[in-house]
C-alpha cells in the first residue's frame, strides 16, 4: 500500500477514535449539584430580569452559562413530563418572569404562589423570560 494511503487511514482513524471518545464523555458528563455550587452571581428576579430587558446583549454577556443565586416570590408552579417542575418568579414587569425549571423535586405541592424563595441555578437566556436550568431550592420562606 503506498505512504500516503496509509497516512490518510491513519488520520481518518484517529479522528474518528477522537469523535467517539468525545461523545463518550459528553454523554456521561454529571450536571453540577447546584445546591452545593458556589454561585457566580446572587440577584433578585426583578433586578435579573430588568437587566436582561435593559440591554439583552450585555446581560447576556455577563449572566449566560453562570450559576445565579435568585430571590424571588413564586407566582406560579407548573408540573411537565418526566418530573421536571418550573416555577415562575414575579419580577418588576407584568409580561416576564424568571422561570425556573427543576428536574427532580420531591414533594412539588410545598411550593406555592405567593411565597419568597431562593434558588440555584445556570442561566440559559432570556425569550420574553429569563431561562434558569438545573435549579436547586436553596430556602423557601413561608
Amino acid at each position: 500500500m503506498k505512504t500516503y494511503i496509509k497516512i490518510a487511514l491513519f488520520i481518518v482513524t484517529f479522528i474518528a477514535l477522537s469523535a467517539i471518545l468525545a461523545a463518550l464523555y459528553m454523554y456521561n458528563l454529571k450536571h453540577t449539584d447546584m445546591a452545593k455550587a458556589r454561585p457566580d452571581y446572587v440577584v433578585t428576579a426583578s433586578l435579573l430580569q430588568k437587566a436582561f430587558e435593559d440591554d439583552e446583549t450585555t446581560a447576556s454577556a455577563k449572566y449566560i452559562n453562570k450559576i445565579l443565586e435568585v430571590t424571588g416570590t413564586i407566582v406560579s408552579v407548573k408540573p411537565a413530563d418526566n418530573n421536571i417542575i418550573s416555577i415562575s418568579l414575579k419580577t418588576a414587569s407584568d409580561l416576564s418572569s424568571v422561570i425556573c425549571t427543576f428536574t427532580a423535586i420531591s414533594d412539588p405541592a410545598k411550593f406555592r404562589t405567593g411565597d419568597e424563595i431562593i434558588l440555584r441555578g445556570e442561566c440559559s437566556g432570556f425569550l420574553m423570560d429569563v431561562l434558569l436550568n438545573n435549579c436547586a431550592v436553596i430556602d423557601n420562606k413561608k
